[in-house]
């Protein structure tokens, strides 16, 4: 089994990422809580990622995976996007950033997820990229997920949140599982055979 550095303090991500990777072979593990990073001060998801997982793999010396991720609602003409996590404030709680996502888009407008996942080693630099697209519920619901779930419902799953989706139907559908996806079979080609 294969093991990574996942270059972030968020509990949540930890626990998805390692749910994402498992049926891959690969397990994660955070970084050191004294290994400090970076601000996220990037333009892009990418940029943001990157900054995460290159400040990481330089400390630690070792393969680091990093992503940023986001909302994006159409009637904001793409807010917050890369300032989801500080959409109300650059200390908001999770439930200061939907209260004001709540606000401001209406029942029914268009949104989108948006994954950036980054993976940097001494001598490889990828990205790789999932989304997915739903619409704004009227009311938060749910017990699961977390940020902005409680009133994301996925195009996928018409009628529920990402709130009030088991992990695994998240998993099965979800901006984050499309990168991952993505990133694990690209790794996992590369360990069987030359690099690419």
């Amino acid at each position: 089994m294969s093991e990574l550095t996942l270059a972030t303090g968020n509990r949540h991500k930890l626990d998805e990422f390692g749910r994402l990777l498992a049926p891959f072979g690969i397990t994660v593990r955070a970084i050191p809580p004294e290994l400090s990073l970076p601000p996220e001060d990037g333009d892009s998801y990418a940029a943001n990622a990157l900054i995460k997982a290159r400040a990481a793999a330089g400390q630690l010396r070792c393969p680091v995976i990093a992503d940023d991720s986001g909302i994006e609602a159409t009637a904001l003409g793409g807010r917050p996007g890369v300032r989801s996590a500080r959409y109300a404030g650059e200390h908001a709680t999770d439930a200061q950033n939907l209260a004001k996502l709540i606000a401001e888009v209406p029942p029914g407008g268009r949104l989108r997820y948006v994954c950036a996942l980054a993976f940097v080693d001494d001598t490889v630099e990828r990205m790789f990229i999932g989304e997915c697209s739903g619409q704004m519920a009227a009311a938060a619901r749910g017990e699961g997920g977390f940020g902005y779930d409680p009133v994301f419902v996925p195009d996928a799953d018409r009628g529920r949140t990402m709130a009030e989706l088991t992990g695994s139907q998240k998993d099965a559908i979800s901006h984050r599982a499309a990168a991952v996806t993505q990133f694990a079979r690209w790794y996992l080609a590369r360990a069987d055979g030359p690099s690419r």
